[in-house]
């Protein structure tokens, strides 16, 4: 768990997107030193005038490729936080061309009790997950 949640302009191929869930997990792997198979990502895709994403008065030019990451993660420290930015986007512009300027990435907090991976249970609170993750 962390759950990532991509917003992109519509068109990219199953292969391409593939491509960018297995780049953005590496660094998720890499900076939060999450199990392997602790992998939730949904993605959706908008028409062109359906994502907005501006530069915040940074002059950060944006592409039709640019990445909107929301990940919803237990509280992480800041240094894997960083890890993770910079890692996404050496991932994703060298696995999807990708320019670093076009990924926008925003981290929501939540807490143990938060979370419920089935059977109507809080595995993080029963026991059945440890606190890694």
């Amino acid at each position: 768990m962390p759950l990532l949640r991509f917003d992109l302009i519509e068109g990219r191929s199953d292969e391409e997107l593939k491509t960018l869930l297995d780049a953005a997990h590496r660094a998720m792997l890499a900076a939060f030193k999450v199990p392997e198979r602790d992998r939730y990502q949904i993605v959706h895709e908008h028409k062109p005038s359906r994502l907005i994403i501006e530069d915040t008065g940074l002059g950060i030019p944006r592409t039709d490729k640019v990445v909107f990451l929301q990940v919803t993660s237990r509280p992480r420290g800041r240094a894997p936080k960083e890890a993770f930015y910079r890692l996404l986007v050496e991932e994703l512009e060298r696995s999807c061309g990708i320019a670093p300027s076009d990924v926008v990435v925003s981290i929501v907090e939540n807490t143990d009790e938060d979370w419920s991976f089935g059977h109507g249970r809080a595995q993080f609170l029963t026991g059945e997950l440890g606190t890694k993750g």
